[in-house]
């Protein structure tokens, strides 16, 4: 029999609480803050501040762009979301805190979480500083998504 899963919400609010206890983070989680995460944990796609603001002020009323970005800074701040500068673009927010680089299609702007086929250390792949000691990596990888690349190639 299958197991019954718990409602989406539901499994986002876990994972901000396991979380926060995995990092000892020392984050208030307001009403809005915990809506701002649920948000990116159910998103895939990487969402822009605005975009975060478009799916949260549905489901929390009176929240104002500026409070999102508080938001997400709060979040990003206490390493409980990822913050994903691509070039000069809006920075985008991810929920996937575990190791794996972004894939951005040039063409349509998604951008794709890639994960490391193997277990993936840093000094494995670069030449880093004699003694350094790497927390995260930041990488992105531009090319075009699969969709893209099938339109470049029947014109």
């Amino acid at each position: 029999m299958a197991k019954p899963s718990l409602p989406s919400s539901t499994k986002a609010a876990s994972a901000l609480e396991c979380r926060l206890a995995v990092l000892g983070a020392d984050a208030r989680l307001t009403p809005h803050r915990r809506e701002v995460f649920q948000v990116l944990a159910q998103s895939t796609d990487h969402p822009t501040a605005y975009d975060v603001f478009d799916r949260v002020k549905s489901r929390s009323a009176g929240i104002s762009l500026a409070t999102v970005y508080n938001c997400l800074e709060h979040l990003s701040s206490h390493g409980l979301i990822r913050k994903v500068q691509l070039d000069q673009a809006q920075c985008r927010f991810c929920a996937n805190l575990h190791e794996h680089v972004h894939f951005h299609c040039t063409q349509c702007d998604q951008v794709i979480d890639a994960l490391p086929t193997t277990p993936m250390h840093a000094g494995d792949f670069w030449q880093l500083p004699e003694g350094a000691r790497v927390n995260r990596t930041d990488v992105a990888i531009h090319g075009l998504c699969p969709r893209c690349a099938e339109k470049r190639n029947r014109t």
